[in-house]
């Protein structure tokens, strides 16, 4: 078993030592997001765990988990958003040199191939328009070149709610956005993939296939051929993508939504940054569950003899 945690929001940066909890614990409990009375208890043990992939966008706390993980031989990925966005588009984010210089220590400490790049999400804005990426994404490749091989790009998917989002954060901090054609999109992974490459990094398009030009693979952030190469060796894993046109492993994720403060206005996981706030504040690292929730409902007991 693969564990993500998390893609529904940042552990490292928030919920460390939760994770570690649970981690001695030897388990976690989740609540299916579709239906908030059926529970799962996930076992996070050597013996029913394979490797952890983690999402962050700003780790430093969580190296001494890190450490801890790999004194127990977990093999492990660290999937690093370093975006460098305006605070109008990332609230609470760290800064880009921080956060780059925590993923070399990464690099350093565990291997290259643990730490990956995520660019991600693209946003075209006023703020970050196609001259904004390309001399941002230079900046930021030249400062991890050597520190991964691979970065993972993905243009901004238009979800009721992140365009909401996008809509209400335009009108308070005056900007406005759009959704480039496919050519233009295209043309972007072209050059990025260039300067990619340049750096000595591989640039993969994350759930957008109908994207993927000449340089630009297709990405799998699960990556189970990673995490072998990482092991040592095979474990039992097929790929079973999340949604239409993902590659990627199979996983449980142990996260939760509308529970990652750091405030990006394009975040899928995120209906509400305010509500995201507020769930972080009643959080309780001494729980069984990242965010306090309700227990399952009793199952139905059958009645016998028509009583």
């Amino acid at each position: 078993m693969i564990i993500s945690a998390s893609y529904k929001t940042d552990i490292p940066a928030f919920y460390g030592t939760w994770f570690r909890n649970r981690l001695r614990a030897g388990f976690c409990k989740t609540v299916n997001p579709l239906n908030r009375d059926q529970h799962s208890t996930i076992s996070l043990k050597r013996s029913d765990v394979e490797s952890y992939v983690f999402w962050t966008k700003g780790q430093g706390p969580f190296l001494p988990v890190l450490d801890e993980l790999h004194e127990a031989g977990f093999p492990f990925i660290v999937q690093y958003t370093i975006n460098g966005y305006p605070r109008a588009l990332e609230t609470r984010v760290s800064d880009s040199d921080r956060a780059v210089e925590q993923m070399q220590v990464v690099s350093r400490r565990f291997g290259p191939r643990v730490a990956v790049w995520r660019y991600d999400t693209i946003v075209l804005s006023s703020l970050t328009d196609f001259a904004f990426h390309r001399r941002n994404f230079e900046r930021l490749a030249e400062a991890l070149s050597g520190t991964t091989d691979e970065v993972v790009v993905s243009f901004l998917q238009l979800y009721q709610k992140t365009k909401r989002n996008l809509d209400e954060a335009g009108r308070v901090e005056a900007f406005e956005w759009w959704d480039p054609t496919v050519e233009e999109k295209r043309d972007l992974l072209s050059a990025l993939a260039q300067i990619a490459a340049s750096n000595r990094m591989r640039l993969t398009i994350c759930t957008q296939p109908d994207l993927v030009v000449a340089g630009v693979g297709e990405s799998r952030c699960i990556d189970g051929e990673r995490l072998m190469d990482l092991a040592g060796g095979r474990f039992p894993a097929k790929v079973k993508g999340m949604r239409e046109g993902c590659g990627c492993y199979e996983s449980k994720d142990i996260g939760d939504y509308d529970t990652c403060p750091h405030g990006c206005v394009y975040c899928y996981a995120v209906r509400d940054r305010d509500l995201a706030l507020n769930r972080f504040k009643a959080h309780d690292p001494e729980g069984e569950y990242l965010f306090p929730v309700q227990p399952p409902k009793p199952a139905r007991q059958l009645r016998l003899f028509g009583e």
